[in-house]
Order: structure tokens, then sequence, then C-alpha cells
């Protein structure tokens, strides 16, 4: 049996569920602001709902990005301490990943392949193609059109709907799908590869760490902002 706790605070908002053998117990979905102060209270809840102690979780999931950096920082660093804290393995899941995940049933009845888009909200997106789904890469709306091309796809995401009609308009055979992040999904996709192989991973490779894929934008007390890796 497996008893899964999933996490994610990559993208907007926050997600938590439980899942075991596959089948939810509980789960919620939360948009808003200030997930470091509402993502363990919205644990508790969770657990309590599914009827399951935190001692009995054999797995915690969290998605890694990417996403926000803010974001994906608070899930896993409460992923990391509940994981620590009642000694189980911390499976680490791309958001990309997960999203494509969500649109692989429509995507097969469409007759398309899925494309997984983030809004990075500095002008270009985070995205990831089914083929390749373990390769995500960072693309203005021209430069993913370019490797769409020809190429009929469904388009998942949050913002999508923002993206798609600039892909149509150059050429692409897209359709948009608007999704946030399911954390039923993630706890599936982390629990897929094993218990005993997240307790060997983290071992021999350390805890998950986040995925960016470029350096940070921050803000100097000056107001003026920067990019640091």
């Amino acid at each position: 049996m497996s008893l899964v706790l999933a996490l994610d605070c990559a993208i907007s908002g926050l997600g938590v569920a439980v899942v075991r053998d596959g089948a939810c117990l509980a789960s919620l979905r939360e948009e808003g602001r200030d997930q470091a102060v509402r993502l363990l209270p919205a644990v508790a809840s969770i657990l309590r709902d599914a009827g399951v102690a935190r001692r009995d979780l054999s797995l915690i999931a969290v998605t890694i990005g990417p996403g926000s950096f803010t974001g994906v920082r608070i899930g896993l660093a409460a992923a990391r301490g509940l994981a620590i804290g009642l000694a189980i393995p911390l499976a680490g899941v791309s958001t990309t990943s997960v999203l494509i995940a969500q649109a692989a049933r429509l995507a097969t009845l469409h007759k398309r392949f899925a494309v997984a888009a983030i809004d990075s909200r500095l002008g270009d997106w985070f995205c990831a193609i089914d083929e390749d789904v373990q390769s995500p890469f960072a693309a203005t709306a021209a430069g993913l059109a370019d490797r769409l091309r020809d190429r009929p796809c469904l388009v998942v995401g949050p913002d999508v709907g923002l993206l798609v009609p600039h892909l149509v308009a150059a050429g692409v055979d897209g359709e948009a799908e608007v999704a946030s992040v399911d954390p039923v999904t993630i706890a599936r996709l982390g629990v897929s590869e094993g218990v005993e192989t997240w307790r060997a991973r983290n071992a021999s490779e350390g805890l998950p760490r986040p995925l960016y894929l470029r350096g940070v934008s921050i803000t100097l007390p000056d107001g003026a902002r920067r990019t640091v890796d």
C-alpha cells in the first residue's frame, strides 16, 4: 500500500492531496498569495479530511518547478521538512510533467500531442513537449511556434489562453486547455517510480532540488531589477 501526500506551490496558489494506491482520499486547490502561511494548515486540514495520520504516510511528492521562484521554494521547503521529520522519502516532480500527464487523455482523443506552457511573467514561457517531457525549456511565443510548426498540439497550463492565439497566428495548429497543476496527479507521478526508488535516490543524491530554467530575477534595494544564477 502507498499513501502519498502531494504538495504544490510552484505556479500560483497551492494544492494539497492525499492519495492511497492511486485513489484520491482528499484534495484541495486554493488560489491567492501567502502560501508560506497557508500551506501547512492546508496539509493538516487535508490529512483530517482523509482520516490519515502523518505517521501513516509512505511518501511525499512535491513540484520542483519550473515556475515561480518563491512558490517553488515554499513548496520544497515544506516538503523537505515533513519528509525529514517523518523519515519518509521525498519525490520531486516537474510542473510541466504534471500538466502533460493531465492533458494526455484529451490530447490522444483529439489526435494531438501535449505541450505544457507556464507563463514566466518575463516575456516568455516555461515549456515541455510530451515526447521529451524530461527536458523543459524556456521560449518566447515565437520560439515555441518555430518548434511546433506543422504539428497539431494541445497546449496545457494555467494561462495558455493568452499564448495559443499567438501560436495560431504564427501558423501552429494549436488548441488551449487551461488547467492548474493537480496535486492528485503529482502524487500519482511521484509514486509511479516506487517509494523505495525515491528512498534510494534521496540517500544517494540528496533531497530533490528546485528546477529553474534560468537565473532568478530579483529587485534590488534601489528598485532596479537584475537576474542572478
